[in-house]
């Protein structure tokens, strides 16, 4: 018998664990990143930065709970991102989902799948047409067995 997993939106209260797991996330991104240029002080950046976006119309944050143990297995995130509307995308609106990340003690359980399934259903409900993501080499198969594809712009960043 398969048990559904339960996904909610984050509280408040899960803001500690969502700092932990982004952590967790960029130091595994370090492996190919290089080491991170800011302190330890980005973690209440981002605490704070969580507190006022959970309550935003535009992000979504998505969790799963561990096993009665009180901490947050997984999580992941959605932002929707007001761009100029164009030939391919007449609203202008653009999805993102990003911070997808378990636990080691939880993986294999389906738990990144359920939380981006639901954050594309969020995004339908708000008539997204297209939606992005940068998949890491972990998550690529996932991602493509939900229907995203490499575009053919390759994304490139500048960092200062």
């Amino acid at each position: 018998m398969v048990q559904e997993i339960s996904v909610r939106e984050a509280t408040p209260a899960d803001i500690g664990d969502l700092v932990e797991l982004r952590g967790m996330l960029f130091a595994h991104l370090a492996q190919d990143w290089g080491p991170p240029t800011a302190g330890a002080d980005w973690r209440q950046a981002c605490a704070a930065a969580f507190a006022a976006q959970l309550a935003s119309d535009d992000m979504r944050v998505l969790v799963i709970d561990g096993d009665g143990d009180g901490e947050v297995a997984a999580c992941g995130l959605g932002v929707v991102d007001q761009r100029l509307p164009s030939p391919y995308n007449t609203s202008g609106r653009v999805g993102h989902v990003f911070g997808i990340v378990t636990r080691p003690g939880y993986r294999e359980r389906g738990y990144a799948r359920a939380i981006v399934t639901g954050l594309l259903s969020w995004f339908d409900g708000r008539g997204l047409t297209r939606v992005d993501l940068n998949a890491s080499a972990d998550g690529q198969s996932l991602y493509r067995s939900l229907g995203f594809a490499v575009h053919p712009d390759p994304e490139m960043r500048r960092n200062r």
